[in-house]
């Protein structure tokens, strides 16, 4: 059995479940979310309890089995506490403010670039060097920081450019002058 795929998956209160055959419906205080999952794999609810079952041992189901009880589990906890991504913007003139849902980041480039933020995604400029994308689905939280990573990659020589705040750049050295 797949170690991730046994473990019984809570149901915090507040929090409603619905399955209904290869369907599954998440409701919270910050939001909905529906997943279809393979038919290879069953979810069982028992209480306050989700169980995810497989039919088989072959592998392709013992990797569905893990990935589904992953995907239910972040699907609840996306619900109930919300999913953050912290990108910060290093570089002289570098900055981002939010206007609506807007995202106006002027990155070095000669107009300021404006991201659109997609359904479901907020965003908060604590300070004009620091972005916070917010949201409930993990895969878009996630999505909208590496496309607003990917305006200004961070430069492994002069650091500048857009970066995680968890990240770590290996800056490299220039060209030497004799």
């Amino acid at each position: 059995m797949s170690r991730v795929g046994r473990r019984p998956i809570e149901v915090p209160d507040g929090t409603d479940v619905s399955i209904e055959g290869t369907s599954v419906k998440v409701k919270g205080p910050k939001g909905e979310l529906e997943l279809t999952v393979s038919n290879r794999v069953r979810i069982v609810r028992e209480g306050k309890m989700i169980r995810v079952e497989r039919a088989s041992d072959t592998k392709l189901d013992k990797s569905l089995h893990g990935l589904t009880r992953t995907l239910i589990q972040n699907m609840i906890t996306g619900v109930t506490q919300g999913f953050q991504k912290t990108l910060e913007i290093q570089g002289v003139g570098y900055r981002a403010a939010l206007k609506g849902k807007l995202l106006e980041l002027s990155l070095g480039y000669s107009k300021p670039v404006v991201y659109e933020l997609p359904e479901g995604i907020e965003a908060e400029v604590p300070t004009p060097t620091r972005v916070v994308i917010k949201g409930c689905d993990k895969q878009r939280v996630g999505q909208v920081a590496a496309e607003i990573r990917s305006l200004r990659k961070p430069d492994p020589y002069k650091g500048k450019g857009i970066r995680y705040s968890d990240e770590h750049i290996r800056r490299k050295v220039g060209k030497a002058v004799k």
